[in-house]
């Protein structure tokens, strides 16, 4: 386990440090002056190819947009959690470690996704209500990825029957590949919004997956 949890937690950082690669290149590598009102725009050529492959499709930006509810419901079902058992056990220290550990890595999570509203990298290439939005990273893809495999992994911990966990783990894999693939045809994002998304979504929970198995060693 011990093991198992510092291989994790090493590949969880290089994906952070992949990702922090991957925004620099973003600034740097084929800059064009290709986005809204002229904006800058990193990897223009392939960013541009793909937009216009795929094209605006606003339905299902609404779509998308809408379901990103779900991932903020689940982060309140394990909130409620950790509440009733702080309530019944009347400790923060008897809250379950990997509950109050899921809990301060969802708040990392929202304060990444807060960063990068109030800091454009690169801004959509189609307006939102009139408006011109941040677009790096894309933070629906970011939330849906770093809290569904957080649902999978809690649920294979603390659920003991086996056809629960297959659906659970079925639904949560197929909603998020609808997520990301709806987010990629919408139109919404430059393709490199979605990889970066991808990349730090990955990161963020293989270290939040590598703490929780290291204290449950340490725990033993």
């Amino acid at each position: 386990m011990k093991k198992s949890g510092k291989r994790t937690l090493v590949i969880g950082i290089m994906l952070i440090i992949a990702f922090a690669v991957w925004t620099i290149l973003i600034q740097m590598v084929d800059v064009q002056q290709v986005g809204l009102n002229g904006t800058d725009i990193g990897l223009a050529t392939f960013n541009c190819w793909f937009h216009k492959l795929t094209g605006t499709n606003m339905p299902l930006y609404i779509i998308t947009d809408w379901l990103g509810i779900v991932p903020l419901v689940i982060c309140m079902i394990f909130a409620t959690i950790g509440l009733i058992q702080l309530i019944k056990r009347r400790s923060l220290l008897q809250v379950d470690y990997d509950i109050i550990i899921l809990g301060i890595y969802y708040i990392l999570v929202m304060l990444g996704y807060f960063v990068f509203e109030m800091i454009p990298i690169n801004y959509r290439p189609v307006f939102i209500n009139g408006h011109m939005e941040a677009s790096y990273p894309s933070s629906t893809t970011l939330v849906v990825l770093s809290v569904m495999p957080t649902l999978i992994f809690q649920c294979n911990r603390r659920i003991k029957n086996a056809w629960v966990k297959i659906v659970i783990n079925i639904v949560s894999i197929i909603f998020s590949a609808f997520m990301v693939i709806g987010r990629l045809l919408s139109g919404v994002h430059w393709i490199t919004d979605i990889i970066g998304s991808i990349i730090l979504s990955a990161g963020l929970f293989l270290i939040y997956k590598a703490v929780v198995l290291l204290c449950a060693k340490k725990e033993n």
